[in-house]
């Protein structure tokens, strides 16, 4: 020991807040455990692939690629040129790209749509004024993440019914005539969300792709969560559209930092041209070299897949819950097609009955309050009765058995609102993809 430390305490390793702890990694042990070590108890998650509770869980051929790429530098121009060519070869389009997350890639396709007339294709925030800045999209295709949209500079105008007002047979001449109406030189590009379940509120994408042809505009598809199925990743782009984007880190179980640009060939080099690790304005939506090799990876994985067989899983967990909601005269259960995104993922919808949405709102916090810690999404916003106010669980984050471990902690918590121990409800941070 250097003699000027004679005499003092060794340090501790590691300090995290005002208590000692071991250090962090202290190798294998139950999954958690290493959020356990700081206090943070973790999630069994029944919501579905969202930013906030880590996306997914990647498969062991994602993570051993990803720290296959951790032990070397590279040049990460030259990396994403070459995991572009491949992921576009895996994808069946012209070029691909990884972004920083889906929001990121959205950034980018909105930053290469307003630049699109430069001679370079970069978005110079000094030179706004002098772009295209208006975005079209549904009123029904309106999502938190289109955010980005104006954080590039960009203003969003909308057009069509609202969600659910669409008339019989869904959107006809009227709505198109709306939008070629707003397709004007001052639009950067149209934006459309494809989520299924919305169809009846919006025009089919084939329609929007034409209406924007005839003026010159190009079409940016999101379709961060449409996978499944993994024909999404090729369907946008073949009826037409410019860009489609995905996100890394939900269907696809690769990074949760990570999203997937897919499209023409001059578009996804604009989309390059603005971002990371070039010093642009997307250069703070950062894909690293692990990123990007595990995205590769994550797509690899994800086409290799059986998706009959994946399915028949979710349906086997649902098909649990639902069983066990039969006969039960203090909630029922449902079989609901789709995921919280529109994908073809079947969930089970509870609903408690004799209920208020305030109520559920505190059932839901005190599932997530003691462990194990129950994360469900509520059907806040869906057509439901106050006094039939509900949640659903979705099976596509779920672990083996972790059917079985909602259920019994439902049976806990139904049984303490019978027995009148009821929480106040907690306030909910914002979900955020």
């Amino acid at each position: 020991m250097p003699e000027a430390l004679r005499g003092h305490p060794r340090p501790s390793p590691t300090l995290y807040g005002s208590r000692m702890r071991d250090p962090v990694s202290v190798g294998p042990g139950r999954p958690g455990d290493i959020y356990r070590r700081l206090g943070v108890e973790p999630i069994v998650n029944g919501r579905s692939t969202f930013t906030i509770l880590g996306g997914s869980l990647m498969p062991p051929e994602v993570l051993d690629a990803m720290h296959e790429a951790a032990g070397a530098f590279v040049d990460l121009v030259e990396l994403q040129d070459a995991v572009g060519r491949r992921l576009a070869e895996l994808t069946r389009n012209e070029a691909a790209f990884v972004s920083g997350g889906a929001a990121a890639g959205l950034f980018l396709a909105a930053a290469a749509s307003m630049a699109r007339r430069t001679r370079d294709g970069i978005l110079r925030l000094d030179e706004l004024e002098t772009y295209p800045r208006e975005f079209v999209i549904h009123r029904a295709h309106r999502v938190p993440y289109d955010a980005v949209i104006e954080l590039a500079g960009g203003t969003l105008v909308e057009f069509g019914p609202e969600p659910g007002k669409a008339p019989r047979g869904g959107p006809g001449r009227k709505t198109r005539r709306e939008l070629g109406s707003l397709l004007t030189a001052k639009t950067a590009a149209v934006v459309y969300v494809p989520k299924p379940h919305l169809a009846g509120d919006v025009l089919p994408l084939p329609a929007v792709i034409e209406a924007a042809g005839h003026h010159g505009v190009p079409v940016i598809v999101d379709a961060a969560a449409q996978l499944p199925p993994r024909e999404n990743l090729w369907r946008f782009t073949q009826q037409g559209a410019d860009l489609a984007l995905f996100s890394g880190g939900k269907g696809l179980r690769g990074p949760a930092s990570s999203g997937l640009v897919v499209g023409g060939g001059d578009w996804v080099r604009r989309v390059a041209a603005n971002a990371a690790p070039l010093h642009r304005p997307g250069r703070p939506m950062k894909a690293g070299k692990e990123d990007v090799i595990g995205l590769l990876a994550a797509v690899e994985w994800y086409l290799a897949q059986d998706e009959a067989e994946l399915n028949r899983g979710y349906e086997a967990a649902v098909d649990h819950i639902v069983r066990w909601g039969r006969n039960r005269g203090d909630v029922t259960v449902d079989r609901v097609p789709y995921g919280e995104a529109g994908q073809p993922t079947p969930r089970a919808h509870i609903r408690l009955t004799t209920s208020s949405a305030s109520e559920r709102d505190a059932f839901l916090a005190a599932l997530r309050a003691t462990p194990p810690r129950i994360d469900l999404l509520s059907d806040e916003g869906a057509d439901q009765a106050a006094e039939d106010a509900g949640f659903y669980v979705a099976p596509e984050t779920l672990q083996p058995g972790e059917e079985a471990v909602i259920v019994e902690r439902l049976e806990a918590e139904l049984a303490r609102f019978r027995g009148g121990a009821f929480l106040v409800s907690l306030p909910e941070a914002s979900r955020r993809r």
